[in-house]
Parts: structure tokens; sequence; C-alpha cells
């Protein structure tokens, strides 16, 4: 690997810049489609888009700020000494990737990745599981930095600690190579957004990315096979969703007005609940100048399907 650059004065403004050069580690489970909150066109449109795409919850805030503390435990729990690396890196043999890691092992070919979870993860991390993602993740960091293994350690809030070893696989990391590659140089490179993989998130980039129609008309050619298998599966789904209707509705009536009913197995709640909403077309008619102002214009585009 070679140093790309020092991240030890870097603002995490020119830290997302550098990002784009490449794909990081944190990219590799998206390009996978091993993420479930980040999907490859996300990171496509991150790496083409002049703007620096700054995703950050509270989760993730946390997550940067227990950092220290989940190395300290690391350390305490196996009795080995960890180091920053505070210095971005690529693959000299394949310069598409990036690493930025948490730490690195002293006296050994290996790096750590800390981790937080909310205890709701919990069952992510039970039995010696690691989520994929994270896995791809650190098989990423050892394709980089020529390491023989990762440990990987996470904190379930107020739950406990844990941490991992995973060993290098040769296999994986040729996959994994091969996929990043093919996402670089035919898809980022030559500007073509990656096939969508059916998620909600996928939903979101598209109707961004073609927020704005225009009055023109193209050429269906090539769908009629999946138009018919998507006509199939909407028959499937409306038998499936009338038949999950029917159990709750009998569960409604067997618990007639009361609000709980449960058993060993199971816990139903059926409450009334009160909610307020404005009355648009009455606010419409009688104070125009009223919903006027308020008024909130969204442009969305209406998908439809009809047969001919």
């Amino acid at each position: 690997m070679e140093k790309v650059v020092s991240t030890l004065n870097l603002s995490r403004e020119e830290w997302l810049q550098y990002r784009k050069a490449g794909i990081g580690g944190s990219d590799a489970g998206a390009i996978c489609g091993l993420n479930p909150y980040r999907t490859a066109m996300q990171v496509y449109q991150d790496k083409i888009s002049d703007a620096c795409e700054d995703i950050d919850n509270e989760a993730m805030r946390q997550g940067r700020e227990f950092e220290d503390y989940v190395a300290r435990r690391f350390m305490e729990a196996t009795g080995k000494k960890v180091r920053r690396a505070n210095a971005m890196f690529r693959s000299k043999n394949h310069p598409f990737m990036l690493a930025d890691v948490d730490r690195m092992i002293v006296g050994e070919n290996a790096g750590l990745e800390c981790k937080t979870a909310s205890p709701y993860m919990e069952d992510k991390w039970k039995d010696g599981k690691i989520p994929m993602s994270y896995q791809v993740q650190c098989h990423h960091y050892m394709a980089v930095c020529g390491a023989d293994a990762w440990y990987i350690a996470v904190l379930i809030y107020g739950r406990e600690f844990k941490y991992y070893k995973i060993e290098r696989d040769e296999a994986l990391i040729a996959d994994l190579v091969r996929i990043e590659q093919d996402f670089w140089e035919n898809h980022v490179q030559k500007g073509i957004m990656p096939a969508p993989d059916g998620s909600k998130t996928a939903d979101s980039v598209i109707a961004e990315y073609y927020k704005n129609s225009v009055p023109e008309s193209v050429r269906l050619s090539g769908f009629d096979e999946k138009l018919q298998r998507r006509q199939e599966l909407l028959d499937v789904i409306t038998r499936m969703e009338n038949e999950k209707n029917r159990i709750e509705q009998e569960i409604k009536m067997y618990m007639g007005t009361a609000e709980i009913t449960e058993n060993e197995h199971y816990r139903i709640s059926w409450k009334s609940v009160s909610s307020g909403r404005i009355d648009e077309k009455r606010l419409k008619e009688e104070l125009p100048q009223i919903y006027e102002k308020y008024k909130k214009m969204k442009v969305s585009r209406r998908f439809s399907i009809k047969a001919a």
C-alpha cells in the first residue's frame, strides 16, 4: 500500500473529497449489496458528484465518539496494543481501493475495526456472528494493507463488549477486488449508474436523479417478460396480503373492545389512537389566502403501468 494523505489535520470536507478518488471500506459492503442502509447506486452518486456527500446521524456520531473507548476495551480484553494510522492508504496493485482504518495492531500484520451497536441489533452479533457488510469491510482493509488478519470489536450499548479475529480469505478478497474493479471501471469511470436492487433506498436515489419529467415519449422495448413477471408477483402479493388481512381481522373480532390479548408466544395490541389533521379542502375554500401562504409544493413523479 501507499500513503495518500495524512489525516491528522485534515478537515472533514477535505477527507470526504479524498474519498471520492476511490472505494473505501465502508463503500465495499454497499457495492456488494450487503449494506442494509446504503446501495451501490448511492456510492456511485457520491463518487461522480461534485458535492461531498456527508452522511451523518446521531448513531454515526456516537460511533465516532466511542471509537477510542472501543479501542481501549479491546486492549484491556486482549492485552494487545493498537495505534492510530493517521493516514488514508491506497492499494498499489488496485489504486481504486482506499483504506482509512481505525487502528493498527502493534507487532502484528493486522488492524482493528471499532463498531458500536444498538441493543436492538444485538441479535446480529449473537453466537459469534458478524454482519456480512462488516466482514467485507475488514477484508477490503486486508486487501489494501496486505494484512494477514483483521480484528473487529463492538460495543453493544448498555449490554456487552465483543471482539473477533477475521482471518484473511484469499478467495473472498479476489471476489471483492473483482466486484470493486467492475464497479469503478464500468460504472464510476464510465458514468453509468449501477443496476437497481429493489430496495427503498434505490427508489429514493432514482426519484432524486430523475426528479423532473419532460413531455416526451420513448418506445418501450425489452421489458415484456419482466412486466409479465411483475403482474404475476402482484397477483401473489395480493393473495398473500388478503390472507394476512383475514388473519388480522379474525383476531380483531376475537378481541372485540379489548385493547390487549396475549399468550406465551405473542402480545397483540389494538388501541384507540386520536390524531388531528387539517381539512385542506375546507381551508382552501374558506381561507384561500392562508392556504396559499402555507402551501408547500412538492415535485414528484407518479409511476403507473397499464396493459395495452
